[in-house]
């Protein structure tokens, strides 16, 4: 498939630091993926009365309909686009879902954050898992909507343009980067954002540049929301010479 993203849309993940792909999968896969996730939650759907944490997490998922979900023709052309062609791993399976629902008990883990995307000393330490100026091991953040999110449904929270933000602070941390932890307590230094919400009917996808600032937020809607944040994998490592959108990017923020 031919490149799928505008000009204009590419202009937005560089200086923004994500773009919206609406029917990036069809409804119908979304609905099997909550199927089976509704399965192994051991809730009953239809009864509210059973919800009654405010956020559960479900481990990997390589079933079909997952792997179907984020291997669309749309999705690959947008990666080639994003990231480079060939330079990109295909999603085998989805990661964590955390699943959230419309309870009054606060979740505890709704602070803004930078995903990690390789481990430190300690693989088993998550808290140390660190990223660099190149993004080693990450092309893109993306989000998988599953299910219809409006504004009051927890929709993922994205300080625009704080990628540019991110990779001003890496650069003096050269290959080694710095761990999760160490980026944490450097936002509340960093310039203000806008705010963008994640909504979107399920089959959107939120493409987002590996150093966007984001965070989850507290369910106030009356249905359950389920999404996947996985990563985009690499096949070959990002290059701060590259010609990308992700590299770019990287490049624009040093001026």
């Amino acid at each position: 498939m031919e490149g799928i993203l505008s000009a204009q849309q590419i202009d937005q993940f560089i200086t923004q630091g994500f773009i919206r792909i609406d029917h990036a999968f069809s409804g119908q896969i979304a609905a099997e993926v909550r199927d089976i996730l509704w399965s192994d939650l051991g809730l009953d759907r239809y009864d509210p009365a059973t919800w009654t944490k405010p956020v559960i997490r479900l481990g990997m998922y390589a079933q079909e309909p997952f792997v179907t979900s984020a291997n669309t023709p749309v999705l690959h052309a947008a990666f080639d686009q994003l990231v480079g062609p060939s330079k990109w791993l295909p999603c085998r399976s989805m990661g964590t879902f955390p699943v959230r629902f419309p309870v009054e008990e606060e979740p505890g883990d709704t602070g803004w954050h930078v995903d990690a995307s390789f481990p430190g000393d300690d693989p088993a330490n998550f808290w140390e898992w660190r990223v660099n100026v190149n993004s080693k091991g990450r092309g893109l953040l993306m989000l998988f909507l599953y299910s219809d999110v409006g504004e009051r449904d927890a929709p993922t929270r994205i300080r625009i343009g704080s990628h540019a933000d991110i990779a001003r602070a890496l650069l003096p941390a050269g290959e080694a980067g710095l761990s999760f932890m160490e980026i944490a307590g450097k936002l509340d230094a960093m310039p203000e954002r806008e705010i963008a919400m994640a909504t979107g009917k399920a089959g959107t996808v939120y493409l987002c540049h590996p150093f966007i600032v984001h965070a989850a937020q507290t369910h106030r809607g009356a249905e359950p929301k389920f999404m996947a944040q996985p990563p985009l994998l690499l096949r070959e490592d990002l290059s701060l010479d590259g010609i990308s959108p992700v590299e770019r990017a990287i490049r624009v923020a040093f001026g």
